[in-house]
């Protein structure tokens, strides 16, 4: 990584394509479903620094993404203000104050209401490792799981984590002083150590009932993934989740605020988009794109699509693709 900063004004919220915003993270990919109509509005400063991505944000839609980080490197973050009812990380309720921390094992997922602030520090996993043992002569992360989450206070960023990581905004969005040369060290400090500290009673827990809506939705929308390109009925999705359709819209409600048949739309949605960034024009149409996708009804997927990303599919298609990171 080189240092650098790119971004936009953080007084604002500014409308991005999904490439550009699934690419937030520059080390791997984030997926990301629409789950309103707002479209993707955000406000984002991030920089490059010590060998480190430094980030904060705040998002002007409801979403959920998923991704998969490479060995070498792990994500600490921090969440400012959010809905607690519409954010999740797992299927556990994310909440102000929040602090996680993610090891590069497997599939993370979450989902983000719209107006949730955070910040993020995306670390090589080596230097997460050595403070660990700086601090407690350890070398893994505490309570073995790959995340971790656990709240540092009460949503007023009164706690030195949470100062610490208020302080990002000022940093990356040149109102403040700058970027301090120790800005990577002071953080990766700070919540590690708050990490250490954290208590059985400071980790948040899934509800019997919320972990049940987590692997219903789980089971469904791996369904819905590897059928993607043909009709899918509900009555398919109930028999592959393993549910009456009643439990199936109960689950779906309670993690994405919405129904089954309204997340395949957006899910279909979004995967056109992702491929339309992607496309070569010269070789792809819109149309063979949204039918990989399942979605036959062009015209009605055209009005869709500029409902929700603010233009046509073609003007998408005829974008070169977008390079990685966030654009200025």
């Amino acid at each position: 990584m080189a240092d650098g900063v790119e971004g936009v004004d953080d007084t604002a919220l500014h409308q991005y394509d999904l490439a550009s915003l699934g690419s937030l993270l520059r080390v791997c990919e984030l997926e990301l479903v629409l789950l309103d109509d707002n479209g993707p509005w955000a406000s984002i400063q991030s920089q490059v620094h010590d060998e480190s991505l430094l980030c904060t944000g705040t998002c002007g839609f409801q979403f959920r993404a998923r991704f998969v980080l490479p060995p070498e490197w792990c994500l600490l973050g921090f969440i400012h203000e959010t809905d607690e009812e519409r954010s999740w990380c797992h299927g556990v309720s994310l909440s102000a104050g929040t602090a996680l921390t993610v090891r590069p094992d497997g599939t993370s997922e979450f989902a983000l209401s719209a107006g949730t602030r955070f910040s993020l520090l995306l670390a090589p996993m080596h230097r997460v490792q050595r403070k660990l043992s700086e601090l407690s002569l350890r070398t893994s992360l505490p309570f073995g799981h790959a995340l971790s989450l656990f709240q540092a206070d009460d949503g007023t960023g009164g706690s030195r984590i949470g100062q610490r990581y208020a302080q990002l905004p000022s940093w990356l969005g040149g109102h403040g002083p700058g970027l301090p040369s120790d800005a990577v060290e002071t953080l990766l400090h700070d919540h590690v150590q708050a990490l250490l500290d954290a208590q059985g009673q400071s980790r948040p827990a899934n509800t019997r009932a919320r972990r049940a809506h987590y692997l219903i939705s789980q089971r469904a929308e791996t369904f819905m993934r590897q059928n993607l390109r043909r009709n899918i009925y509900m009555h398919e999705i109930c028999a592959a989740a393993g549910v009456s359709e009643r439990a199936l819209r109960y689950a779906f409600e309670d993690l994405f605020g919405t129904s089954p048949n309204r997340y395949l739309s957006m899910l279909r949605l979004c995967a056109a988009c992702r491929g339309l960034s992607m496309a070569d024009a010269t070789r792809k149409s819109v149309k063979a794109v949204a039918l990989s996708c399942g979605l036959w009804d062009l015209s009605r997927f055209a009005d869709n699509y500029r409902r929700v990303f603010g233009e046509l599919p073609r003007d998408t298609l005829m974008r070169a693709p977008a390079s990685a990171g966030i654009p200025a």
